[in-house]
């Protein structure tokens, strides 16, 4: 089964609940639901998508458990949790009783302290994500990654998904740290990481050769059973949109044997979500 790992839905009368979504980014600030994704998953032979959330409420996860399901292409969601709440570990089993709930997402990239992840009131919360064999999306920035490899040196089984590659910074090209850092995420078996939201990071200037490096590079660190290809979708429209970036990530795929393209755009995805899922 093809599968796109990474992808969002919203409303804009709910934007006060999205505070990145802004009325200045007509591109995103507008609905996205499923009937605008389902002919762009049937042009690639999609069969199924990943349903991350974007707004740090119960809310929104509500909304996408029950959208997961009325549509079929949907296979999974990953919600939003307060992680650092008492009431966390109650909230997350609360979830977790839904059949489509697979992973939890706090926005990291958000947090003022680099160093969240590493609080102790947030071991309560990630107990219960073991427990419950959940998926915890790490949606990072590069400064976030030496603290990540810490907390899963100290969760050896928590199962961690590396969004968007960290966000490189492909803009200034300024890769060395980067590098170094996500290397050091990626030699804990437990980790993967998702081959979406390059492109934006790019820039205007986005190109094969500028994100090869980078693709290459997480090739090198994690490995082709360890890589899942996503689309991002909307965001990706800000770079080009779905069938641009889905042609770039096939080209600086080419290299690999059939199998290891298909658990990329799929079977990695299927594996990690939804089989441990379902188990």
């Amino acid at each position: 089964m093809k599968v796109d790992a990474h992808q969002h839905f919203w409303h804009v009368a709910q934007a006060a609940d999205f505070p990145w979504m802004s009325a200045d980014e007509p591109v995103l600030y507008r609905d996205y639901q499923p009937d605008a994704l389902k002919p762009i998953l049937a042009r690639h032979d999609i069969e199924g998508t990943i349903l991350v959330q974007a707004s740090p409420t119960f809310a929104e996860t509500d909304v996408l458990l029950r959208l997961a399901e009325t549509t079929p292409f949907v296979k999974g969601v990953v919600g939003w949790c307060e992680f650092d709440a008492v009431a966390a570990p109650a909230a997350i089993a609360t979830l977790a009783r839904s059949p489509w709930l697979v992973g939890l997402r706090p926005m990291v990239q958000d947090i003022a302290d680099d160093g969240w992840l590493l609080r102790e009131p947030l071991r309560p919360a990630f107990e219960t994500m073991m427990e419950h064999d959940l998926v915890f999306d790490a949606l990072v920035l590069p400064r976030h990654l030496t603290p990540l490899a810490e907390l899963t040196r100290r969760y050896p089984a928590l199962r961690v998904v590396v969004d968007h590659g960290a966000k490189p910074a492909l803009r200034c090209g300024l890769l060395d740290e980067w590098r170094r850092d996500i290397a050091a995420v990626a030699r804990f078996e437990s980790t993967a990481c998702k081959l979406s939201g390059l492109v934006t990071e790019c820039g205007a200037d986005r190109s094969i050769e500028r994100l090869r490096p980078v693709v290459d590079h997480l090739l090198d660190c994690f490995g082709t059973e360890r890589l899942m290809w996503g689309s991002d979708w909307p965001v990706v429209n800000l770079a080009g949109g779905y069938d641009e970036w889905m042609t770039s990530a096939q080209a600086l795929l080419a290299h690999l044997a059939g199998t290891a393209r298909d658990a990329i755009f799929g079977g990695n995805a299927q594996r990690i979500y939804l089989d441990g899922a379902s188990e």
